[in-house]
C-alpha cells in the first residue's frame, strides 16, 4: 500500500557534497529524509519558489518534452529503498494510457514540485527508511516546509 507524502523541507548548504529533502505524511507523523545532489536541490528549491531562468535546464526541458508529446506528470512513486539508494517511477498519463519511468527521486520531485503532483511512498520503504539514517553518499534521502537553510 502507497501513503500519500509531501515535500516538507529542503535544506541546501552549498559548501556540502550533498542536500537533503524531507517527506512527510501528509495524513500522519512520519517522515523521512532523503540525500540529493545540489543541482537537484537548487531545481527543487527554484521550481518551489516560481524563479524563472532564461533558458530551460535539464528538469524544465524534460517537462517541456513531456507536454510536447502530449503528457502530463501524474504522480511520483517512490518504490524501493535498497543499500541507502531510494528507488522511484515518474508516472506520465498520455490519453488513456500510464506510463511508469524509472527515475530518481529527486528528479522527479524536481520535475512534479512545479505542477503539484502527488508522491507516493510505498510502505515498506517508509518502514526502511525510518530504520536507517541517511547516507550521505547515496542519491537519494532529509528535513518542514519547503524551505532551504
Amino acid at each position: 500500500m502507497a501513503v500519500q507524502m509531501e515535500l516538507a523541507r529542503i535544506l541546501i548548504r552549498e559548501l556540502n557534497d550533498y542536500q537533503l529533502i524531507e517527506l512527510r505524511e501528509i495524513e500522519g507523523e512520519r517522515a523521512f529524509p532523503i540525500v540529493i545532489g545540489l543541482p537537484e536541490a537548487q531545481a527543487i528549491e527554484r521550481r518551489l519558489k516560481g524563479i524563472d531562468i532564461k533558458r530551460p535546464q535539464t528538469h524544465e526541458l524534460l517537462s517541456n518534452i513531456i507536454e510536447r508529446l502530449g503528457g502530463e506528470i501524474e504522480s511520483i512513486g517512490i518504490t524501493d529503498l535498497s543499500e541507502h539508494t531510494f528507488f522511484a517511477v515518474l508516472r506520465i498519463r498520455r490519453g488513456s494510457e500510464l506510463i511508469e519511468i524509472d527515475c530518481r527521486p529527486s528528479d522527479a520531485i524536481a520535475l512534479g514540485v512545479a505542477h503539484s503532483v502527488p508522491i507516493d511512498v510505498a510502505e515498506h520503504v517508509l518502514n526502511a527508511a525510518n530504520a536507517e539514517p541517511p547516507q550521505p553518499d547515496s542519491e537519494d534521502e532529509a528535513d518542514d516546509e519547503p524551505e532551504s537553510a
